[in-house]
């Protein structure tokens, strides 16, 4: 059989130490391939195939990322950067509620602006990339089935498209569904899951606006239109974001909905500086509801969640004070060149943010930091700006201006707004432990000139396993079946996740000691030359999807065997 699978496999990875993503220890095999499945793992004899050579380096399941925004990205495009650099494999869109299908063509416009407000995408990007070649959500997933990845793209149905498609401006304008509305939304949702989708998602956060200041059209969506929703679905999962802010009485509606659904069901779970020992409560809820047979679980990221600021991309400290409207629309250079008058400079640092959450979000200088290469996502307090500028004897303000003025305008601030209200990550490690929690948040595809969570998959494993100095570490089995093992299974995908023959060969081969996320860097690469932020990884030998290598050597092949995923096939 050895002989006769070394003769057969089409690629062989050699010799790596395999974290196989079942969280138990590391076993060193040759692992071989036959087009998109593993074969067989043990000592397989050399061939004529291609082969990997992995000796040295850990060989792990391509991960599996069940939150991000590239829905918009993959109608356009095939390299689904940032979160293919990052050993990831599968992505899951539409998330948040919000997404491109079911749509009108009368009401497109509509979910342009909130996709521009909520996922902070730009209109022109959307303008300009969207093909639109579709309407219905089955034919949304036909136009992408007939593209090609460099990974594979799962779907959910977006509560938002559907409200705006079956209500219009009622929807957009959260008046109550009606029994017809709520019927017609039902039936849509049941079409998508029919057709592949793998679940529902909804947003009832108020953060959620479009470009203009109107929440999200879902925010005040009554349990009525939820359940109707839920209870037709018949397959797939609830993805809910929801601020909480009466926790117990909304945890008991979602609860309601996973109980007479019997739908699995997935919540945020942050820590908020406003209620930083919520998540425990949320956490007790969780297992109450698991102990009772209810498949909710927490959505958690392995680091904070926080904005970027920064002269070149959409927020910096300055953004709310009046001078910085005179250079706020101009191009990068012409902005750079009256920022470096002293003049402005004074002026500028004399005014005021007038808004006083504006001013918290991003004047709070014990809470912003540089973001240096490799970038510490947990910063201790003496490298904040105000710490800095304590010791140099400066005001933080003015400090953060010449911070921000070096690399030609291009610096990088970091500030924090989730998951680090205590000044460490020791609560985001306690929710990451927490067996009713699985890993997710990264947004890529989103926020893409405030944030870049999608490199979060491996600055997990390189701060949780290898670097953390500020508090225990995790076992890196354990962090590979977490990102791996675990998001494919809460989905349903019981095809990947795992290294075992039989299952598909959706592999990475990373130099561990190596392994790195590098500081974020603006690139003008989206439609209309549209500005993102991302962050080069290295350390990913080989990213493997469907048996094929997308990436080698930190270097894209070319070849795209990346494929849409309907669920229930």
């Amino acid at each position: 059989m050895g002989e006769r699978m070394g003769q057969d496999a089409t690629l062989v990875i050699r010799g790596g130490s395999i974290a196989d993503g079942s969280g138990g220890p590391l076993v060193e095999a040759d692992i071989a391939i036959a087009g998109a499945r593993i074969a067989a793992i043990g000592k397989i004899p050399r061939g004529t195939c291609q082969e990997i050579d992995a000796r040295g380096k850990l060989v792990t399941p391509g991960f599996v990322d069940v939150h991000t925004h590239y829905d918009a990205q993959v109608t356009w495009g095939s390299h689904i950067t940032p979160s293919s650099w990052n050993g990831v494999t599968t992505v899951l869109i539409g998330n948040c509620g919000v997404g491109f299908a079911p749509c009108r063509p009368d009401r497109r416009d509509m979910l342009v602006r909130l996709m521009e407000g909520v996922e902070d995408i730009p209109e022109v990007v959307l303008t300009e990339g969207l093909p639109w070649n579709w309407q219905s959500f089955p034919e949304f997933l036909d136009a992408l089935a007939a593209r090609r990845y460099d990974l594979d793209v799962a779907t959910q149905v977006p509560h938002a498209a559907l409200r705006v498609h079956v209500m219009g401006e009622r929807g957009a304008n959260h008046e109550p569904a009606t029994t017809e509305d709520r019927a017609e939304m039902a039936r849509l949702a049941a079409e998508g899951i029919g057709a592949g989708a793998l679940g529902f998602s909804t947003s009832r956060t108020l953060v959620h606006k479009t470009r203009d200041g109107r929440h999200t059209p879902t925010l005040r969506a009554d349990e009525s239109e939820l359940a109707a929703i839920a209870n037709a679905l018949g397959r797939g999962w609830l993805q809910v974001i929801s601020d909480f802010d009466d926790l117990d009485g909304e945890f008991a509606m979602l609860r309601r909905l996973a109980a007479g659904s019997g739908r699995a069901m997935t919540i945020s779970l942050l820590q908020r500086e406003h209620q930083p020992q919520a998540w425990r409560r949320t956490l007790a809820h969780l297992a109450e509801a698991r102990a009772a047979g209810l498949a909710m679980t927490g959505q958690v990221m392995g680091r904070p969640v926080g904005i970027m600021l920064g002269f070149e991309i959409s927020q910096n400290p300055f953004l709310g004070r009046p001078s910085w409207h005179e250079v706020a629309h101009l191009p990068h250079s012409a902005r750079m060149a009256i920022l470096r008058d002293p003049a402005f400079r004074a002026r500028l640092l004399g005014e005021e943010t007038a808004d006083a959450t504006l001013r918290h979000r991003l004047t709070t200088w014990d809470k912003i930091f540089p973001l240096d290469d490799p970038p510490d996502y947990e910063p201790p307090p003496e490298a904040s700006i105000a710490a800095r500028a304590a010791r140099a004897g400066v005001p933080a303000a003015a400090l953060a201006y010449d911070m921000l003025l070096e690399r030609e305008g291009r610096t990088i601030l970091y500030r924090p707004l989730i998951n680090y209200a205590d000044g460490t990550l020791d609560a985001v490690g306690e929710m990451m432990r927490d067996p009713n929690t699985i890993l997710g948040l990264g947004d890529g595809g989103a926020h893409v000139s405030i944030i870049c969570d999608a490199s979060s998959p491996t600055s997990t494993i390189t701060h949780w396993t290898r670097d953390r100095s500020r508090g225990p570490r995790f076992d890196l089995p354990w962090v590979i079946r977490r990102l791996s093992a675990d998001n494919a299974a809460a989905l349903g995908l019981h095809d990947r996740g795992r290294i075992a023959p039989g299952l598909k060969a959706d592999i990475n081969v990373i130099d561990y000691a190596r392994l790195a996320v590098h500081a974020p860097e603006v690139r003008y690469d989206l439609p209309a030359g549209g500005r993102r932020l991302v962050q080069r990884t290295e350390g990913y030998e080989a990213t493997i999807v469907s048996g094929v290598p997308v990436h080698l050597h930190g270097t894209p092949t070319g070849a795209l065997p990346g494929r849409l995923v309907r669920g229930g096939r």
